[in-house]
C-alpha cells in the first residue's frame, strides 16, 4: 500500500477549502470528474493528508481545518453536506522572519509545504521557504511572489536535496491558460497578432488582495502568455461574485490579404477549484521528487505554472 502524502498547507482561505474539500470529496466517491492526473506515481487524488495548516485571521487560528476553511471571508461553496472534524488544528503562521524556527518545528513529519497565501507578500513567501529549507520539506509556491525564479533560492534547495516548485501556479482552465492556448493556435494557423487584452473580475479576498497588491501577479501573467502585444487591465474585485471569477479575452489578428480577424471570449470559473485542480497535482510532483532524492526544480511541474525558473520576476 503506497505510502500517502504529508502536507502542511499556509494560507487558509479558498483555495485551500477547494484543495481540502475536494480530498475528502474524491476520496469518497471515486470520481474522475475534473481529475487530469488520476494517478502520479502511484500517489491518487486522495492519497493526500493534510497535517499542518498556518494562518493569520484570529477568527481561524485555533480552530479545526475542517471548520476554518468555512469562516468568513471564505466563500467557496460547500461540497458535500458535511465534513468531520480533521485532527488538524490551525496554527498561527508567520508575523516575521524571527518565527522561521518555531514554523520549521511545528513542519516536522510533513513531506510537502504548500504555500497558498496571498499574492504581494514576496518576504513572507521566501521565508517560509526558509522554514521548509530548516525542516527538509518540498515547498511549493503557488503565489506570484518570486522564489523558484531566483537563482540563489533555487541552489540552496538543490544543494539541500529538497524540490522547489514554483512560482505562481495556472489554474486548470483560467484566463492565462486559455489565452495562452489561443495565441498559439492564432500563430499555428498563420495569423498575425495586431493586439490583444484580458480582463478579469472576481469576488474571492485574493481578488481583493491583489488589486491591492498586483505588481508580481501582471509580471506573471505576461510570462504566462508570451507576447509583448497583449495588455492587461487591472484586476476587478467584485464581492457580489463570490469563488467565482469572470474572464473577457479579446484578440485582434489579421489573415491572408490582411483580411481583419476578431474573437472575443468570455470564461467563467469558480476560480479556487482551478486552484485545487493544478495544486493536487503539484503536490504529488513534489513528493515524487522528494523520495526520488531529486532535489531543485522538477521539470515536469513547467506547464502547471505560470512563472517556472528562467521567466522573468
Amino acid at each position: 500500500m503506497i505510502e500517502k502524502v504529508r502536507v502542511a498547507v499556509v494560507g487558509v482561505g479558498n483555495n485551500t477549502s477547494a484543495l481540502v474539500q475536494g480530498i475528502s470529496f474524491y476520496r469518497d466517491t471515486g470520481s474522475l470528474v475534473g481529475i487530469h492526473r488520476p494517478e502520479i506515481s502511484g500517489l491518487g487524488v486522495g492519497d493526500i493528508d493534510v497535517v499542518a495548516a498556518f494562518a493569520i485571521s484570529d477568527a481561524k487560528v485555533g480552530k479545526d481545518l475542517h471548520e476554518a476553511i468555512f469562516l468568513p471571508p471564505n466563500n467557496f461553496p460547500r461540497l458535500a453536506a458535511e465534513l468531520p472534524p480533521s485532527g488538524v488544528t490551525v496554527q498561527r503562521g508567520l508575523v516575521d522572519s524571527t518565527e522561521i524556527e518555531r514554523v520549521a518545528h511545528a513542519l516536522k513529519g510533513a513531506e510537502v509545504l504548500l504555500y497558498s497565501a496571498p499574492s504581494g507578500r514576496p518576504q513572507t513567501a521566501q521565508a517560509y521557504a526558509e522554514a521548509a529549507l530548516t525542516a527538509g520539506v518540498a515547498f511549493v509556491n503557488t503565489t506570484s511572489d518570486a522564489v523558484a525564479r531566483e537563482p540563489s533560492w533555487l541552489r540552496r534547495f538543490e544543494e539541500a536535496g529538497l524540490p522547489l516548485i514554483g512560482d505562481d501556479l495556472a489554474s486548470q482552465f483560467g484566463t492565462s491558460v486559455l489565452h495562452h492556448t489561443l495565441l498559439r493556435l492564432l500563430e499555428e494557423r498563420g495569423l498575425t497578432l495586431v493586439s490583444s487584452y484580458q480582463v478579469n473580475l472576481g469576488g474571492t479576498e485574493d481578488f481583493r488582495n491583489l488589486v491591492e497588491n498586483s505588481n508580481t501577479k501582471k509580471q506573471s501573467k505576461l510570462n504566462a502568455l508570451g507576447s509583448d502585444k497583449v495588455q492587461l487591465a487591472p484586476l476587478g474585485y467584485l464581492p457580489q461574485l463570490g469563488s467565482e471569477k469572470i474572464a473577457h479575452l479579446n484578440i485582434e489578428a489579421k489573415g491572408w490579404g490582411e483580411t481583419a480577424v476578431s474573437l472575443d471570449v468570455r470564461l467563467k470559473v469558480h476560480d479556487p477549484s482551478g486552484a485545487a485542480g493544478v495544486n493536487i497535482d503539484l503536490i504529488r510532483i513534489a513528493a515524487t521528487a522528494l523520495r526520488a532524492g531529486r532535489g531543485g526544480y522538477p521539470a515536469e511541474a513547467a506547464t502547471l505554472l505560470k512563472s517556472p525558473p528562467g521567466t522573468a520576476v
